[in-house]
């Protein structure tokens, strides 16, 4: 579907929490599961995205992540224990087992080596970059946390390095929302790998957030519980329709290949059904493809999610217009009644509005015309 000789994108923790959070989206379920190189495919059908981070950021954030784990990553275990674990002993030095291997596969296949070792002896152990695996409708995807701890006792934490500031202890709630749903990823992950063990490590479902301190270069961590959003991640994930049956549904031969012509490439997009809603924008490269064609159709999904739910089966701009004029709906639906209330109480506001600016003849403004 993504081409001959057209290497696959291989899906992030990002990519799943965004997909968890829109799973009623066939499209980018489809592509997402295909490989499909979104942000590419966006630009040839001109409408390219600005979706994703800034070359400074990436470089600013990698420059953090290093020194956070410098000397055998003790300034990121000492937060650990201070945040996560201090009942357990001070980690005065850790394992860092080498996690390289041939492909993604044979790193997953390591991690879960190191992971059973660091069982086995005991102590503090750090793995910087493992890889795990989550299977998601049907495909399987292979993420990269940025570090896991292996406490003494045999459990298991997630960290996640940011390089967004935290000031007097507190960060935004829009990026550390976002990061809890990425580390919800991995827990779900971890938890699959903690599975296959006899008996199984228990993986903390609170994570640790490290992050530069008051605009400095200084290292500062937050313990984030993430059930809600491990809960929620698992029930969507589970939601999604296989990519076997969506891909059924397609048309033979439909291809999604950078290489193909625009005009092509368009009606193979526009086979495969999207659920846009203005969230989007922050988590998908099609965003604005999506949003052209959902203002083009005048479906209600663009004004949000919570105003969709409202209309109930009021898909368009024109059915809620249409409803409300009486012209057409069941006057039994909830939605249809409360859209009719809505423009009989805006006809009357109107009405009184121009009734109380209309100039009266006692008014001194009032200039009237001589025959």
């Amino acid at each position: 579907m993504r081409g001959p000789d057209v290497p696959a994108k291989s899906l992030d923790a990002r990519a799943l929490a965004a997909l968890a959070a829109n799973p009623g989206c066939a499209r980018r379920a489809v592509l997402d599961g295909a490989g499909v190189d979104k942000a590419r495919l966006a630009t040839t059908l001109g409408a390219p995205s600005g979706f994703g981070q800034s070359q400074f950021a990436l470089t600013r954030g990698n420059a953090f992540e290093a020194r956070v784990k410098a000397d055998g990553g003790a300034e990121l275990l000492r937060l650990v224990h201070a945040r996560l674990d201090p009942g357990a002993a001070a980690p005065e030095g850790a394992a860092v087992p080498d996690l390289s291997a041939q492909g993604p596969e044979g790193r997953t296949a390591r991690t879960a080596l190191a992971l059973r070792e660091a069982l086995r002896d005991g102590g503090w152990t750090l793995l910087d970059h493992p890889m795990l695996a989550l299977d998601v409708a049907g495909s399987l995807a292979f993420l990269e946390p940025d570090a896991v701890v292996v406490h003494p006792d045999g459990s298991w934490s997630v960290v996640e390095i940011k390089s967004f500031p935290m000031v007097d202890g507190a960060a935004d709630p829009a990026k550390v929302g976002a990061a809890a749903r990425q580390a919800a990823v991995y827990v779900l992950a971890l938890e699959e790998v903690a599975a296959r063990l006899e008996p199984a490590p228990r993986v903390h479902h609170r994570v640790l957030l490290v992050c530069p301190k008051d605009f400095s270069n200084l290292a500062t961590g937050s313990a984030v519980d993430v059930r809600k959003q491990r809960a929620v991640t698992a029930r969507q994930l589970a939601r999604l329709t296989r990519i076997e049956e969506l891909a059924g549904a397609l048309p033979e031969g439909t291809c999604f290949a950078p290489d193909r012509p625009a005009e092509e490439l368009t009606a193979a997009v526009e086979a495969v059904p999207a659920t846009y809603a203005p969230e989007c924008l922050s988590a998908c490269e099609l965003a604005f493809h999506c949003r052209d064609r959902a203002r083009a159709a005048g479906a209600v999904t663009r004004l949000g999610r919570p105003l969709r739910a409202e209309l109930g089966g009021l898909a368009t701009i024109e059915e809620v217009l249409a409803a409300a004029r009486g012209e057409s709906g069941d006057p039994d639906d909830p939605a249809v009644a409360a859209l009719r209330r809505a423009a009989v109480l805006r006809a009357e506001a109107l009405r009184e509005a121009e009734e109380a600016s209309a100039p009266t003849a006692a008014d001194p403004t009032v200039v009237t015309a001589c025959p």
